[in-house]
Order: structure tokens, then C-alpha cells, then sequence
């Protein structure tokens, strides 16, 4: 955990004066934010092993990352979340309906809210980076001020498309930002064995763009982060490839059995224990005065009626039909679609023929 910028420490305490850079109203929203999206985690994943959903991604003990990212962001940015993201999403404006639906494999879960740029969940490794350097491109283009922000783990840096993304963007400094959540294994390879570069963060000497490597689990540290990477895009000064030191606490998906590669019960217990993103914010606000048990039990009520209702209205939702599949890929359906889509009667399967 050495060379990481660090702001507020597990012990709640501050390493440099943050005093007109991260208002208290900021700070308390940050624990609010964080607290949500963890018991929306944890709903998920029940939900997922009574049936109700498919397999889903936990994002627990990531919190800090994608909640201090995406605060640090205007609601004209876009945002290009993998399938562990969804933290990130919600507090960007998505709802928790929609991400419901969308592992209730609903293909309108996918779908950004009017007033915010919001890309689906990237399931291929990687791929995603490239566009985001693509709507940054278009972004500088018009004269928008507004970033392209990529999340992704250490096992994309691994891929093609990284580096493309990264070389792309140094050489037309785009205002991009590559924010890698290096929870220290790509499902079950650990970084070891993954890379002989000591940091994913010294990669960005390569295409000559800035690299930083930050305290995952700092939600300070995070914020400052990104808002200094917005500030140096806007001043034309190009991308930012941020390197945020943090850990999944349970399974890479609800498929998977993280035991098996690694002693999930001494790294959890010593991750939840001495470095939890919420425990260190909270532990902060009580020593500020700015939160106490009566708030925080309000909040965790307001928190549980809030995501039963997300959940109530997605299962309320229309079940998807075999037809689905074929929605939302051509704004004109192709030929092939067309046939395909009527092979489907013939395999005993009622649906809509194009006309």
C-alpha cells in the first residue's frame, strides 16, 4: 500500500488540508452514496441466489472508487461502466430499477436515462475504453466541456484495447479518463501473474499521458483525483489514467467460488476490518460532528424503502419475449434478423413477424 496518495486514512484521520476543496455537504453525501450502493449490492446478490435475478457482479469494497468517481463528474459526462459498475451508474443518475432489470435480463436495463449519459454495462474486457476515447474525440470536437470517464480492472490492462485506447487518446488528448479499479485479480489470476510492471499506473509513460496511483478505498482521494483530471482535460492537457487500489470482497460473480484461488476469508476479513471505504468515512463524520446513530439509522431506513421499491417496480416490469433479441440493434431490421426471427415459430416459439 506504499506510493498511493492517500487523503483520509482507515483511522478517519486527514493527511493534507482539504479545506476549500471538499465541502462537508460533499462529504455527507459521499457516506449516504456509498451506503446505498453497498446494500444494493447486498440485495442483488440475495436476490440472485433466491432466483430472482441471473448472476450478478458484486462490487462491495469497491464503494469509494466508483462513488467518488462518479460525484466528481457533471452531468453532461459520459460515463462507460463494465458489469461491476453499477455503483457508479446510480450515483451518475441511473436507476436502480433499470439495473435491476438489466440482470433480470431485461434488454431495456440498458437503457441511459434522458438527461445523462450513461452506456450499458461492457461485458466484453476492454472494448469500451476505445469508445469512451471516441466520445471524448467528439466532446473536444464541438468545444464541449465534458469528459469521457472508462472504468475498468487490472485484468483489461491486459488487452488490446487498452493500449489503443491509451495511444489513441495521448496522441489527440482527448479528454479522457481511465480509471482502473485494481482489486488485485482478473477473476481469479492475480495481478502477479498478469503483468511484470510493478504499477498499471507507470503504463501512461508510455503514451506520454499522466498516470496516477491513488487509495481505491479513499473516497477523498478519489474525488480530488478525478476532479484534478477533469480540470487538466478542460485545459487541454489530455487524458488521465488513474490507478485506484482497491478489492472485491466476495466473488468475481455470483458464479463464481473465489475460495478457490485465494484465502477469501484472511483477505476479506483483513480488507473489511483496516480498510473499508465506509467505515473510514464514517469514523470521519462522528469525529466532525456530522453524523451520529439517529442519522445514520434514518438513513439505512430510507435506504431499505428505496431499493424494495426499485425492486418492486422491476419485477412489476413486462416479461421479456423470444422476439427481444432482435430489438434494438438496426434501426431497420436486417434480412437476416427478419429470417432468424422467423425460424422462431418453427421451433414451436409464438411471436411477432416484421412485416
Amino acid at each position: 500500500m506504499t506510493n498511493l496518495y492517500q487523503v483520509l486514512t482507515p483511522k478517519g484521520e486527514l493527511l493534507e488540508n482539504i479545506e476549500g476543496k471538499l465541502d462537508e455537504k460533499m462529504m455527507v453525501t459521499m457516506y449516504e452514496q456509498m451506503v446505498l450502493v453497498r446494500a444494493f449490492d447486498r440485495k442483488s446478490i440475495n436476490l440472485q441466489r433466491q432466483g430472482r435475478m441471473g448472476t450478478y457482479a458484486p462490487f462491495s469494497g469497491q464503494e469509494a472508487s466508483q462513488v467518488g468517481s462518479a460525484l466528481a463528474l457533471s452531468p453532461g459526462d459520459w460515463l462507460f461502466p463494465t458489469y461491476r459498475d453499477h455503483a457508479a451508474s446510480i450515483v451518475h443518475g441511473q436507476t436502480m430499477e433499470r439495473i435491476f432489470l438489466y440482470w433480470m435480463g431485461h434488454m431495456e436495463g440498458s437503457i441511459s436515462p434522458d438527461n445523462r449519459r450513461i452506456m450499458a454495462p461492457c461485458v466484453p474486457i476492454a472494448t469500451h475504453m476505445v469508445h469512451a476515447v471516441g466520445t471524448a474525440w467528439a466532446s473536444k470536437l464541438k468545444n464541449e466541456k465534458h469528459v469521457s470517464i472508462a472504468y475498468f480492472g487490472d485484468g483489461a490492462t491486459s488487452e488490446g484495447d487498452f493500449h489503443e485506447a491509451l495511444n489513441f487518446a495521448g496522441v489527440f488528448k482527448t479528454p479522457t479518463i481511465f480509471l482502473c479499479q485494481n482489486n488485485g485479480y482478473a477473476i481469479s489470476v492475480p495481478f502477479s501473474m498478469q503483468s511484470a510492471s510493478e504499477t498499471i499506473a507507470q503504463r501512461a509513460a508510455a503514451y506520454d499521458i499522466k498516470g496516477l496511483r491513488i487509495d481505491g478505498n479513499d473516497i477523498f482521494a478519489v474525488w480530488l483525483t478525478v476532479k484534478e483530471a477533469i480540470e487538466r482535460a478542460f485545459a487541454g492537457e489530455g487524458p488521465t489514467l488513474i490507478e485506484a487500489i482497491t478489492f472485491r470482497y466476495g466473488a468475481h460473480t455470483t458464479a463464481d467460488d473465489p475460495k478457490k484461488y485465494r484465502d477469501q476469508d484472511r483477505l476479506s476479513e483483513e480488507w473489511r476490518t483496516q480498510r473499508d471505504p465506509i467505515s473510514r468515512l464514517n469514523i470521519f463524520l462522528e469525529k466532525r460532528g456530522l453524523w451520529d446513530e439517529s442519522k445514520e439509522a434514518a438513513l439505512q431506513e430510507k435506504v431499505g424503502i428505496d431499493i424494495e421499491n426499485a425492486l418492486v417496480a422491476a419485477e412489476s416490469y413486462p416479461k421479456s419475449k423470444p422476439e427481444d433479441m432482435f430489438k434494438h440493434v438496426y434501426a431497420e431490421p436486417s434480412w437476416m434478423a427478419i429470417e432468424q426471427e422467423r425460424e422462431l415459430p418453427k421451433r414451436g416459439v409464438k411471436v411477432g413477424i416484421h412485416a
